[in-house]
């Protein structure tokens, strides 16, 4: 997923709102405020640098020596500055635009650019710890400053002087610009039109009103989400309650019982238990983290144990997030609507490659379609296999799909997901993706720990390098495991620096890459579950686009500038490559952790053939959740309709669900993804960039997945078309440009099974 946290230029007219760090992918993915593009600083030309490390922009961001009370002095004051450099601009490009030469490009959006890059260097730094190191004094300070960012990139997206320029360049300069100038400058108007460039008057003052509340719940929601988490924990003490519990479970439950005792007060129960957590005796800590909650709801045998668990999933935050929900719509439905829309998901698709509303169902029904049939009939074969083994009841309750689904997948399959966790050592994975990357797109990634500094020990650095030219292109961090505490949930890839050509030192792109996998446990490394392998490369799809750019002008480079629903190709075209037998094997991606000894061929293909179980079931979770979502802020109006957005989501679930929803169903209260994110009215936007990038892989398949020249070939026309091309031309093209045709469905629907 793409991280929308730290887009604090949302309202500003350089900050396409599709630029954002990204895509959760788990409705955990934490999410964020108003989309953020964080481009890079300016070099330090402040007073105060050598005493906060947020005035120091020469570079990376010295996170070893950035504090929270470091936040309010230099925000404030990189504020201020904006506010000053954004007067004069406004009186330059007056004057300019009443000449007879006009405006030129440079002069309005290359100059945007520099006088906003300071503020969005050091609130992107101060946005990404408050999802990765979330402390009281961070939180407090972020909250305090956001109304005021705000309403400085408020103005700034306001400006009519800014507007003017931009018009008179678009109108005047066309034929001297290149394609992604073009774009931008597009983009600019009409990103501005939705920020209110256009009101006056009472309504003007309602709407960004409006935008800063907007900002402060979302905040809130996330913070509640984050805090309701952390809260909940069940500890087991009687073995039969951890009946079927793997012992990779085991041993990290036992470490988290371990930990919660260290920070217990002294003498009390959980301190003197918890101190001496065993695998074997216990007593067992489990969370709403992924990491425990997971392999509980699929292993445990205990039903009662599994509901207890997932009673509080679902409940999670419901009572500090439900009246934040109908706030959020409401004030986003009138937004809209001073905007001159009919619905908030109109003014959504202004800006995405879906043309409208019908076109999205359009979509949506095409694949419910063939989804609702076969998970139907999923749910059948999984009831009367459940019954066969034992299951007494009628219908299997929602605490119970997960774990017949994995019993029923161990007999289909003949193996058991803890068979793999050896095979997937974090840095064996970490190889095999580098080596992926290597092979498609030739660039060679290379550890640089300890060249920059990072926020917390298990942060890891890396440098990207052209393999024939050995240039350092860009630079990522690896921020690889759950920290419940402090870490919000899901995965996203985030923006710590944009490429630019303007601003000095930005030559490279540099990624925050963020998951919530499991952490080591004892001297083990960590070993990853299939599905967190996934997250892996899918996260790096995101990166990779980040980081191979070739646009030079920064608010088309990498991510920014791309149609939110096209955001997700690169993410979801690399996880296909899980199932490549090069890939596994070329690298040593899936060798024995201990022994070296490569992942049995015949476990292999039993995971491949994996890969489309409940793929009817799966597919209709996710069209679900997207339906709501358009619906919410579509159809739905919070001002005037008796229903509660809860019960928008039972109807929507009778539609898309094979077991309604629990009554006390909260889902709402954790769908940080469209509440405290960038997919409000977008949720649609992982099927929609499905299609695209199951039609890309489709490409490769064709060329023969065995034919190692032409996936080579095919790989370096990816990486110039879709990876380099960015925000810099429209993603129908850029699509055209790799595969020589419009996608269409029937790739994803082969991939998955259901065609």
């Amino acid at each position: 997923m793409v991280k929308a946290e730290q887009i604090i230029v949302a309202a500003s007219i350089m900050a396409a709102p599709q630029a954002a760090a990204f895509l959760f992918r788990s409705a955990g993915a934490r999410a964020a405020q108003s989309l953020i593009r964080v481009r890079g600083g300016a070099a330090p030309l402040f007073s105060t640098v050598a005493s906060n490390a947020l005035l120091d922009q020469s570079g990376l961001p010295k996170f070893d020596k950035i504090e929270p009370s470091q936040v309010k002095p230099a925000v404030s004051e990189l504020l201020s500055k904006l506010e000053t450099d954004l007067e004069s601009l406004e009186k330059n490009l007056a004057t300019k635009t009443a000449s007879p030469d006009g405006a030129s490009y440079s002069d309005v959006v290359e100059a945007m650019e520099v006088i906003e890059s300071p503020i969005e260097y050091a609130w992107g730094v101060v946005s990404h710890l408050t999802g990765v190191m979330n402390g009281d004094e961070l939180r407090a300070a972020h909250q305090e400053l956001q109304p005021d960012v705000i309403k400085v990139t408020t103005k700034i997206a306001q400006s009519k002087a800014v507007y003017s320029a931009v018009e008179q360049v678009e109108q005047r300069a066309k034929g001297s610009l290149d394609e992604a100038q073009r774009r931008i400058l597009a983009s600019s108007l009409a990103g501005m039109k939705l920020s209110g460039v256009g009101l006056e008057g009472d309504l003007k003052d309602k709407f960004n009103l409006n935008r800063v509340r907007l900002a402060e719940l979302s905040t809130l929601y996330s913070n509640n989400l984050l805090d309701a988490t952390q809260a909940f924990s069940l500890t087991l003490t009687a073995k039969e309650d951890v009946a079927g519990l793997p012992p990779s479970a085991l041993a990290l439950c036992a470490q988290m019982a371990q930990a919660a005792a260290a920070k217990a007060e002294e003498g009390s129960a959980e301190a003197t238990a918890g101190a001496g957590a065993t695998a074997e005796a216990g007593p067992w800590r489990i969370g709403l983290d992924m990491p425990t909650y997971l392999p509980a709801m699929q292993h445990l045998e205990s039903s009662k144990v599994r509901e207890e668990l997932y009673r509080a999933f679902i409940s999670r935050a419901g009572e500090e997030n439900a009246p934040l929900i109908s706030e959020i719509l409401q004030l986003r439905a009138e937004q809209a609507r001073i905007l001159g829309f009919n619905t908030y998901a109109e003014m959504s698709l202004e800006r995405k490659m879906a043309e409208d509303v019908v076109s999205v169902a359009a979509l949506t029904e095409q694949l419910r379609a063939k989804a609702h049939p076969a998970a139907l009939e999923e749910l059948v074969t999984l009831t009367a296999f459940a019954k066969s083994k034992g299951f007494e009841g009628d219908q299997l309750q929602l605490w119970d799909v997960a774990y017949w689904s994995e019993k029923q997948s161990e007999e289909l399959f003949g193996f058991e997901e803890e068979e793999l966790r050896p095979y997937f050592a974090l840095p064996n994975v970490l190889k095999g993706l580098f080596g992926l990357c290597k092979r498609l797109f030739g660039v060679d990634i290379v550890e640089a720990d300890g060249d920059a500094p990072t926020w917390h020990p298990d942060v890891r650095f890396f440098k990207v390098q052209d393999e024939a030219s050995g240039e350092h292109l860009a630079s990522f961090y690896l921020d690889p495991y759950s920290r419940p505490a402090t870490k919000r949930g899901g995965a996203w890839m985030g923006t710590c620096t944009g490429k630019s050509s303007v601003v000095p030192g930005r030559e490279q792109p540099v990624a925050y890459l963020t998951c919530n996998g499991s952490p080591p446990v004892g001297d083990k490394p960590s070993l990853m579950t299939f599905s967190e392998v996934t997250t892996l490369f899918h996260e790096m799809g995101h990166g990779l686009q980040h980081m191979l750019t070739k646009v030079p002008h920064a608010a088309a480079a990498g991510i920014s500038g791309v149609e939110w629903d096209a955001v997700e190709l690169p993410s979801q075209f690399m996880e296909n490559w899980c199932y490549d037998e090069q890939t596994v094997y070329g690298s040593g991606l899936a060798k024995h952790y201990e022994t070296g000894e490569p992942l049995p061929k015949k476990l292999f293909a039993k995971l491949k053939e994996r890969s489309i179980y409940q793929a009817g079931m799966v597919m209709l979770r996710q069209l679900y959740f997207g339906t709501l979502d358009m619906e919410l802020h579509g159809d739905y109006d919070p001002a005037t309709d008796a229903r509660t957005p809860f019960q928008v989501q039972k109807e929507i679930a009778s539609h898309y669900t094979v077991l309604p929803p629990l009554e006390e169903d909260k889902f709402l209260c954790a769908f940080g993804h469209i509440f405290a994110g960038g997919y409000s009215a977008g949720y649609y936007s992982y099927k929609w960039a499905e299609v695209l990038s199951a039609d890309a892989f489709a490409a490769f398949e064709e060329a023969g997945l065995d034919k190692e020249a032409e996936v080579r070939a095919t790989g370096r026309k990816f990486r110039e078309t879709v990876l380099a091309l960015g925000g810099g031309r429209h993603p129908s093209d850029v699509f055209r440009d790799f595969r020589g045709k419009d996608a269409s469905p029937e790739a994803l629907l082969r991939h998955s099974g259901l065609l």
